[in-house]
């Protein structure tokens, strides 16, 4: 009876390792890091619902007429929907006095836009007094919008300005807006504020090291169920009984000769590898690789990103 129990215990005490093992797994893979970034669907699963005045395209400039309108509105609801955060577009020939980053972030502020507690979104300006492009991130979308992705999409929206292609301009603003999110955050971003400072790091866990912690928390519980197998094979008894089969062997000898191998003959083969420059074709899209967001407050006492081009 008790060398069942002891069984019984060693395979209860077994099962525990491995049922540990496989939690540590899920926790790995499942339970998100204080303040940490583990992917684009995450952010909309608490999104605050957006105003409940829908219309996002303002054409103060009246540049364009309703059925363009419409369409872009619908474009926006789309990006609105796979994002879950806002977007704007606005025109305007008249800034108030305003630069066009002031009017950009006020207008975005007083118009109360933007997702969850943070205000996530972006606003698109196009300034016919100050004759900028101007665009304005707020909460998690300055994550997605650095500096140099801001800067390319400007470039973009410059080729369509010059030639007074407003529409072209907005569709453009739209479509590089989504080629960015569906990008992802880069890695190693940070968002720095221009007025204190301070910066302020993205933590996410990456594909390698899910990877990586996947595959640490699978040794573990592999080890552990090995060691539970050899436990019920009872590998050591039947090692120690074949020392005993083979004690006969005791007195033998073996002979170590040695060896050495000879180098005949070596070669070296030199190759220039070319730098790669990283540049983006005209109308394409670099990596948009660099990780910086500079931020600012806006006379709301908001923190926003953003860039602008005069054209």
């Amino acid at each position: 009876m008790n060398r069942k129990k002891f069984y019984l215990d060693r395979k209860k005490n077994g099962w525990s390792g491995v049922i540990a093992a496989l939690c540590l797994v899920l926790f790995v893979l499942f339970v998100p890091l204080p303040d940490t970034l583990v992917g684009m669907e995450a952010y909309g699963e608490t999104a605050a619902s957006a105003p409940s005045d829908s219309r996002r395209v303002f054409d103060q400039a009246g540049l364009w007429d309703d059925e363009e309108i419409s369409i872009m509105e619908t474009r926006i609801q789309e990006l609105q929907n796979q994002m879950k955060m806002d977007v704007v577009l606005v025109t305007t020939t008249d800034a108030q006095g305003k630069s066009s980053r002031d009017y950009a972030d006020d207008f975005y502020d007083q118009g109360s836009f933007g997702t969850r507690k943070d205000h996530s979104g972006v606003l698109y300006l196009i300034d016919l007094d100050n004759r900028e492009l101007y665009i304005s991130t707020s909460g998690t979308m300055i994550r997605f919008l650095t500096d140099s992705r801001i800067e390319e999409t400007l470039d973009h929206g410059y080729e369509y300005a010059v030639q007074g292609d407003y529409q072209g301009v907005a569709e453009s603003f739209l479509e590089d807006t989504g080629i960015w999110y569906r990008k992802g955050i880069p890695g190693g971003q940070y968002n720095y504020d221009t007025e204190t400072g301070k910066i302020s790091r993205c933590r996410h866990i990456s594909l390698l090291e899910a990877l990586i912690a996947l595959a640490a928390a699978a040794i573990a519980a592999a080890l552990v169920c090995r060691s539970v197998k050899k436990e019920y094979a009872m590998e050591a008894t039947r090692s120690q009984a074949s020392n005993f089969l083979m004690a006969y062997r005791a007195d033998c000898q073996f002979a170590l000769h040695g060896r050495q191998d000879n180098l005949v003959n070596s070669f070296t083969r030199q190759t220039v590898i070319p730098r790669n420059q990283n540049m983006a074709r005209p109308g394409g899209f670099s990596s948009g690789s660099s990780g910086r967001s500079s931020t600012h407050s806006s006379s709301g006492g908001r923190s926003h990103g953003g860039g602008g081009r005069r054209f």
